[in-house]
């Protein structure tokens, strides 16, 4: 998509995170290095069991006064009370901040349309909020943090034409960026093998966080099987956890999709065999974005 197009992600909301200790509060929680954060720097990471497992994925956003963590809406009330029980006698205070609204704008000249740099997590003031490009790709756009009452009609005002979100869905899926648990199944999936590490979603230099020790041998040890990948078929999307089949054997999981395009978990031995991988009664055909870093073909069986 070309232009400047925007829309509202609806699924998303704000948590905010206030108090002088705040910052040391979540770098021992999360996958990213929350030091790095700044106005002029927003972050993506993960939250995870202590097994390692995903439970949660969030942008991270520092005002300068607090941080805002823009996480999946539906799942808010439920990371609040996770983040509660390790709060214990921390300076740090936290709530659900519905008086935020999250965006996206993408296509060939959202970033500029902005004023940011093609550079991922450069972000700047916007609206009385925030625009930062997306820390994970700066081929995905930009997002923003925008106040509730009003926010689109910020950006219609600057010249973004509104869009449904299921153009976004499409934007984000072609470049086989994950969506929460739309693509993660909380408790299961593996940060490495929804590309969490090309994405700038782990920080392999910070201290300990909750689950690290599982995330580092995963990589180290090359364990990655399986990676999260675009896929294209025919019609209607497969329904989430389809089971993928390549022959006689399991070669995956179907996610999130949309007609004829979509996210799946894929054996990566899968992709050096000629049969076609199938779901739902359809044909999938995978795509390998130039993000990714797959193991050598050797490596992956």
């Amino acid at each position: 998509m070309s232009g400047l197009a925007c829309t509202h992600l609806e699924q998303r909301s704000f948590l905010a995170l206030e108090g002088p200790e705040r910052r040391d509060f979540l770098q021992g929680l999360v996958s990213c290095d929350v030091m790095k954060a700044s106005p002029s720097r927003a972050l993506y990471g993960a939250m995870l069991t202590p097994q390692g497992k995903f439970l949660y994925d969030f942008f991270l956003i520092d005002t300068g006064d607090s941080f805002l963590l823009e996480v999946e809406a539906g799942r808010a009330g439920e990371m609040l009370k996770k983040l509660t029980l390790y709060k214990l006698r921390s300076q740090v205070s936290l709530r659900l901040a519905p008086e935020w609204m999250s965006a996206a704008t993408f296509g060939e000249n959202a970033l500029a349309g902005l004023g940011l740099p093609e550079e991922a997590g450069a972000a700047l003031a916007f609206g009385g909020g925030f625009a930062y490009v997306d820390p994970r790709l700066a081929e995905a756009g930009a997002r923003l943090v925008l106040p509730a009452e009003g926010g689109l009609a910020l950006l219609e005002a600057a010249g973004f034409g509104r869009v449904p979100f299921a153009a976004w869905d499409r934007h984000r899926l072609a470049r086989a960026l994950p969506d929460g648990s739309r693509d993660l199944v909380p408790d299961k999936a593996i940060l490495l093998e929804a590309g969490f590490d090309e994405l700038n979603g782990v920080d392999w230099k910070k201290g300990c966080y909750l689950g690290q020790e599982l995330t580092a041998r995963t990589k180290y040890r090359g364990l990655v099987r399986k990676r999260l990948l675009t896929v294209r078929y025919e019609g209607a999307a497969p329904p989430p956890g389809s089971e993928i089949r390549q022959g006689e054997t399991d070669a995956g999981e179907m996610r999130s999709g949309i007609d004829g395009l979509g996210l799946a978990k894929i054996r990566l031995e899968a992709l050096n065999k000629s049969e076609p991988l199938m779901a739902g009664g359809k044909t999938l055909t995978p795509e390998v974005c130039a993000w990714m870093v797959l193991p050598k073909a050797e490596d992956a069986a």
